[in-house]
């Protein structure tokens, strides 16, 4: 074979072998190198909290009457809401969508449960309990302030109306600002649950 057919194969190879590993080098350097590029799309409706925060273990009070296990952040998903004063209409607003969330999981409606830390005359809690059966009402109290803190809310949590999302291992992950849409949340959910092996 003459020289110059053969150094035009090898070019012609190199040049299929660099088609193929210089996006892939590329990628490999943009990601775990030390540049500061990430990939601007994201498919979740949340706000992600990084990196996510360890709750503490805490024994609160329900309303009306008992408290909550130490723990009872910890092996479910946990879709957290706090309010301090009345219940208005954008309060009463989030716990239906939260409990549309978790009823549209269907079979997996389980593995999510919902909390409302709310003040004790927030709103009418029998008619609420009636409404919202599976809620977990936590009457606001000194006891709930480590748990709050922990919360991404400049302004003071009283005063965010998100929705807070914490993981199965008790560790607070995303939160949903005060007028995001259901749909996004229950894709969110249904995404996690789909992939989670834990809670």
């Amino acid at each position: 074979m003459p020289p110059a057919q053969t150094r035009r194969q090898r070019r012609m190879l190199i040049g299929l072998a660099l088609l193929f590993f210089a996006p892939l080098a590329l990628s490999f350097y943009l990601y775990y190198g030390h540049s500061t590029w990430r990939p601007g799309g994201r498919v979740n409706a949340g706000e992600l909290v990084e990196p996510p925060r360890p709750l503490p273990d805490l024994t609160l009070p329900l309303s009306p009457s008992g408290e909550t296990s130490r723990q009872f952040l910890k092996g479910r998903w946990t879709l957290l809401y706090v309010q301090h004063g009345n219940c208005d209409e954008r309060c009463l607003k989030h716990l239906y969508d939260t409990r549309q969330v978790r009823l549209a999981l269907d079979r997996d409606m389980n593995r999510v449960q919902r909390v409302f830390i709310a003040d004790g005359d927030c709103c009418d809690m029998k008619a609420l309990h009636e409404a919202h059966p599976d809620l977990i009402a936590v009457r606001a109290s000194s006891a709930d302030e480590p748990l709050l803190m922990q919360l991404p809310d400049a302004d003071g949590p009283q005063n965010s109306q998100r929705v807070y999302l914490i993981d199965p291992l008790g560790n607070l992950m995303m939160f949903y600002a005060a007028d995001a849409k259901s749909k996004g949340m229950l894709e969110d959910m249904k995404r996690l649950l789909r992939l989670s092996h834990i809670g």
